[in-house]
C-alpha cells in the first residue's frame, strides 16, 4: 500500500474542488515554473528552480532530462537524492483526486537512481538508493535500494543490482561478475 493521506469529499469529485485544497495562484506558479523547468536543456538551472520556486529537494549532481513532469499542485513533497537521473517525459505525481477523496503523498527518490523515460511516479512511493526503474513503468508502490524493476504496475526484475566496476578483490583488482544465468541462478 502506497503512503498517502487522505481527505475525503462532499458533493462534486474532488478534482472539480481542486481549489478549495491548493490555491489557484500557487498552481499558476508552479505551471510556469514546471513548464520553463521541462524545456531548459541546463540541468543545473532546472535543479535551481525546482530548488528555490518549488520547494523541492534535489541533491547534487542530479540530472532532471527534458519534458519530465513535477507534480504541479504539491511539488514540495517531492524528495529526488544526489547524483540520480530522471528519464525523458517522465511524470512524477504527490496528488491524486478521486470522485470521494484526495490523496496525497510523498514522492522519496533515493540517491545515484535511474529512472527510465516515459515513467509515472504515484504520490507515496519510495525508490531506495542505486534502484533502477526501466523504461515506461509504473511505480506504484515502493522500490527496494539496488533493485532493478519494470512495468506496468512495476515487479522486480533483479533484486539488487551489482556494478562491476565496484566489485574488487581483495588485492584490489576487478572481479569478474557474472549476471545470473551464467552463474547457473534460476528465478
Amino acid at each position: 500500500m502506497r503512503n498517502t493521506d487522505r481527505y475525503p469529499v462532499e458533493g462534486a469529485n474532488a478534482l472539480w474542488q481542486l481549489y478549495k485544497t491548493v490555491s489557484f495562484w500557487k498552481v499558476v506558479k508552479n505551471f510556469i515554473v514546471i513548464q520553463i523547468a521541462r524545456y531548459t536543456p541546463f540541468v543545473g538551472v532546472k535543479n535551481w528552480l525546482y530548488r528555490t520556486f518549488l520547494r523541492m529537494k534535489v541533491g547534487e549532481q542530479t540530472a532532471v532530462a527534458l519534458m519530465v513532469m513535477m507534480d504541479i499542485m504539491f511539488p514540495e513533497l517531492i524528495s529526488i537524492g544526489r547524483n540520480s537521473i530522471i528519464g525523458y517525459n517522465t511524470t512524477i505525481l504527490a496528488h491524486e483526486y478521486l470522485i470521494r477523496e484526495y490523496r496525497l503523498g510523498r514522492v522519496i527518490i533515493g540517491d545515484e537512481v535511474m529512472i527510465g523515460a516515459n515513467s509515472t511516479l504515484l504520490p507515496g512511493i519510495t525508490i531506495g538508493d542505486g534502484a533502477v526503474v526501466a523504461a515506461g513503468s509504473l511505480v506504484n508502490r515502493d522500490v527496494p535500494a539496488g533493485a532493478f524493476v519494470g512495468g506496468n504496475p512495476i515487479r522486480i526484475i533483479r533484486q539488487s543490482i551489482v556494478d562491476s566496476a565496484d566489485v574488487r578483490t581483495e588485492s584490489g583488482e576487478l572481479a569478474e561478475v557474472l549476471d545470473d544465468e551464467e552463474a547457473g541462478i534460476l528465478h
